[in-house]
């Protein structure tokens, strides 16, 4: 059974204003999804974006759906129907892409699972807009024009609201988040590669609750 867009829309505004960043985790090894995301959760940040681009991605998706009590866990770079299928399969419960396209815009009218689709032009968020969206991912964000150009949207654009991702660091988090039009911010650095690899749950607690205090 699908859901139309509106009450989709209504899905990935909720996980958007769940914590200030959602993020962009690349999973090497599916054994250290659960303890990562619990160490997120724990730091206040419970939507985790895993991303399609390790074989272990949507095992790791299935693990923290299954086993970690408060996470959101969703699928990132998805580029086809078949990747938001499969990802639909596993657990996730949302999905975001790196741009649209046709055929992955009529899976998602298709899927239970809300998109949240990447945009990088005011004509692309146009045409998605035309089409239901009103929350998209602003991808690249700094090398498309950073936290000037998403703020020069804000008034011929009012209805929508973005999660700017791709260049976005603790420091320059804020420079996003104080923006009318933006929910919140994605972000790779709170699971960096060197502690995902020593198993350094501490660590990426304390990166969590760095993230989750810029809204406080």
């Amino acid at each position: 059974m699908t859901m139309n867009i509106e009450t989709k829309q209504q899905h990935v505004e909720a996980t958007m204003r769940l914590a200030p960043v959602i993020p962009v985790v690349i999973i090497e090894d599916a054994r250290h999804a659960v303890p990562m995301a619990r160490a997120l959760v724990a730091g206040g940040i419970p939507a985790i974006e895993v991303t399609l681009r390790t074989p272990a991605a949507l095992d790791a998706i299935r693990a923290i759906a299954q086993e970690v009590e408060g996470a959101v866990v969703g699928v990132g770079t998805v580029l086809t129907a078949n990747d938001l299928h499969a990802a639909e399969r596993a657990g996730a419960r949302f999905a975001v892409s790196p741009g649209m396209s046709p055929n992955l815009l009529a899976a998602a009218d298709d899927s239970t699972l809300p998109l949240l689709p990447g945009i990088a032009t005011a004509s692309e968020a146009m045409a998605l807009l035309e089409r239901g969206y009103r929350h998209l991912k602003f991808f690249p964000a700094v090398p498309a024009g950073g936290a000037k150009l998403l703020g020069a949207w804000a008034s011929p654009l009012p209805q929508i609201r973005f999660c700017p991702t791709g260049g976005i660091a603790l420091n320059t988090a804020k420079d996003f988040l104080s923006l009318p039009n933006v929910l919140c911010v994605g972000g790779s650095w709170l699971t960096p590669a060197d502690k995902l690899k020593a198993g350094d749950w501490a660590g990426i607690e304390q990166l969590a609750r760095e993230a989750a205090a810029l809204r406080a």
